[in-house]
């Protein structure tokens, strides 16, 4: 899903970013750029990135082996993405802070999670895709994405259908969409959600995020055709289709509605009330 923080959320990011540039010694240029969490702002440091994120101050430290810090320490070095170079955490009023230098990378694929024009990838960006999640579920992962309950609560709600009894996991990026990839080279950024994640689920994100470029939906489809045909993978797609439905109930991404209530029919015989 993607959020944009209010004015006050942005003056309150960009001072906190500020604190950790002068902590970290590190000197920012150019425009402060808020993620698509509504919770982060980055700005370039020469060849750096300097990320700060917040939350609620009742969820300091940050977990042990998860987030950037944990993808740095457990995602093999193969899987391209930016390199952390140093952290730093704090705590103010509230809010729990944490700073991330990352290595400078290229633009995302798209500005936006969800896709609006073909972006004409090569076969080998595809090809280094695969084998980036292959690498990715070799990492042993300790956070739960989309919670057993989170599960059973959806599927009747958004799909129309029980929840399925089991729900295979592997380890996975958690927010594969259009935002968190960058096209030449490819590199898979925000690490946030990494940790396990429903088989499947990783790039039927992708394909629901490419519903408005048919081409690129079915090219996903295509690509990952062997995990998403499985009777797990099968899984992971509604799982993500019942993500964004929940999204789009809450008034995100309106025009993907019709397009995902067509593809969950398809999966379900089912028509979802969006």
């Amino acid at each position: 899903m993607s959020f944009q923080p209010d004015d006050a959320a942005r003056h309150r990011l960009d001072g906190a970013h500020a604190k950790a540039a002068a902590f970290l010694g590190l000197a920012c240029t150019g425009p402060s750029v808020f993620g698509t969490s509504g919770s982060t702002v980055g700005r370039r440091a020469g060849d750096l990135w300097l990320r700060v994120s917040s939350g609620r101050r009742r969820f300091a430290p940050r977990p042990t082996g998860q987030g950037p810090l944990g993808a740095e320490q457990f995602i093999p070095e193969s899987v391209p993405r930016p390199r952390l170079h140093d952290t730093l955490d704090w705590t103010e009023a509230a809010w729990a802070y944490q700073a991330d230098v990352f290595d400078l990378v290229g633009s995302a694929v798209s500005s936006t999670p969800h896709l609006r024009q073909d972006p004409g990838l090569e076969d080998s960006w595809w090809s280094g895709l695969k084998t980036a999640l292959a690498g990715i579920a070799m990492a042993p992962g300790t956070k739960i994405l989309l919670r057993p309950e989170w599960v059973e609560e959806v599927f009747p709600k958004y799909l129309g259908i029980p929840a399925p009894a089991t729900v295979e996991r592997t380890t996975g990026h958690g927010d594969l969409q259009w935002a968190n990839l960058t096209a030449k080279p490819l590199m898979i950024l925000d690490w946030e959600r990494w940790g396990l994640v429903p088989v499947g689920y990783d790039p039927a994100v992708l394909w629901v995020s490419s519903l408005l470029v048919p081409a690129v939906a079915d090219h996903v489809r295509a690509e990952f055709s062997a995990v998403l045909d499985t009777p797990a993978g099968r899984v992971g797609r509604l799982i993500a289709l019942a993500e964004m439905l929940q999204a789009v109930d809450r008034g995100y991404y309106p025009e993907l509605a019709p397009l995902l209530a067509d593809a969950a029919y398809r999966l379900t015989g089912v028509r979802p009330a969006c």
